[in-house]
């Protein structure tokens, strides 16, 4: 979900958006749409949107960990439904299709999430650099597995690319915070999908001396890390 807000800076934006929307510093994501400089004809003003609630990017946090089945080291769990059972043959034939060996097998089970971790001596390529071949994977399986039950979702994963990933973006993030800290200059991340960025807002959330934002268009956006004064 996503709403517009408007002042006469983009801290006064942002803070309309907190009391309205009655967020925490991390609880959203800010594109800033315009920013007009004050000049001889103008008033300054910022106009921003804020991105909140569900991330369009479905993953395993800590919640999934807690809840439901996972499967032990080295093993996986028999499919228990049909839209489970069918989704495995769709990953196995999508994978084929790609030209490449892997085998899909169920890793985790919630309550509406399913997760599926493809083995294969490919799996570089099959996650792709910086696993956008693993997001393209994940997105048609949900669009498959949805058409059978539409409240299920799959996290599709492959050599544990994600907690890796994750781990590896919350690092890249202090270290680049401690740096634009020490500098006083600001700094732009590569580009991340939704769930990405709000890694990056919430571990810098608390980080004294800097603030981020999000800037760009489309569902790969640039976080910036700003000193703040």
């Amino acid at each position: 979900m996503f709403k517009d807000f408007e002042g006469r800076t983009e801290e006064e934006a942002r803070n309309k958006a907190i009391e309205e929307l009655g967020l925490e510093g991390g609880d959203f994501d800010v594109e800033i749409l315009e920013n007009v400089k004050k000049s001889l004809f103008k008033k300054p003003s910022c106009k921003i949107r804020v991105y909140y609630g569900n991330d369009e990017e479905e993953t395993m946090d800590e919640e999934d960990m807690e809840e439901g089945e996972t499967a032990e080291k080295g093993k996986s769990l028999e499919p228990i439904s049909d839209v489970e059972r069918k989704t495995l043959i769709f990953l196995d034939t999508l994978v084929e299709k790609m030209g490449y060996e892997g085998k899909a097998s169920i890793n985790f089970r919630r309550e509406s999430k399913v997760g599926i971790s493809i083995e294969s001596p490919d799996s570089s390529y099959i996650i792709g650099r910086k696993g956008r071949n693993l997001d393209a994977i994940q997105l048609i399986a949900n669009v498959y597995a949805g058409n059978i039950d539409p409240d299920i979702k799959v996290v599709v994963d492959s050599e544990d690319y994600r907690m890796r990933h994750e781990e590896q973006i919350i690092r890249n993030a202090y270290k680049t915070a401690e740096m634009v800290r020490r500098t006083g200059k600001s700094r732009l991340l590569d580009p991340m999908n939704p769930f990405e960025r709000r890694l990056v807002h919430t571990a810098l959330n608390d980080f004294d001396g800097v603030e981020t934002k999000s800037e760009g268009e489309g569902l790969y956006k640039q976080v910036r890390i700003i000193p703040t004064r």
